[in-house]
């Protein structure tokens, strides 16, 4: 709980890369939504990856900047644009446990092994499209 900057730097780390490739709902009742209807029955998808990228929502969306998760930030962020773990009484079950498994992992790797980029890492920006199909078939 003390490690602030590690749960910033994993909130933007799942904005840029979240494990869900898509989150389907089913619409329970007829709603308006911008002008369009979506009728009961119909399967909605959502795709966080796309929505975690949207600069309406994040201003530089490509670049990572954990201090968007900041204490003075993070309730600036609309709940429903970001989407790592599911939102609202479907959310992920184990999402309390994924996000200490990861802290405890880091905790862990950064206490045995220090970590330095050399002039041979190679750096590579994922195509989004590139990413969007992967995850999707």
């Amino acid at each position: 709980m003390q490690l602030e900057y590690l749960d910033m730097v994993l909130s933007e780390t799942q904005r840029l890369y979240p494990f869900g490739g898509r989150l389907e709902r089913l619409c329970k009742k007829d709603v308006e939504i911008n002008g369009v209807t979506i009728p009961k029955g119909t399967l909605v998808m959502i795709p966080p990856y796309t929505l975690h990228r949207d600069p309406e929502y994040w201003p530089e969306p490509e670049e990572f900047r954990p201090e968007r998760f900041s204490k003075e930030n993070k309730d600036k962020i609309d709940p429903y644009t970001y989407l790592p773990f599911g939102a609202g009484p479907r959310n992920c079950l184990g999402m309390r446990f994924a996000l200490v498994t990861m802290k405890v992992a880091i905790a862990i790797l950064m206490q045995h092994f220090s970590f330095k980029v050399c002039d041979e890492t190679p750096v590579r920006r994922l195509d989004p499209v590139e990413v969007y199909h992967w995850l999707c078939n």
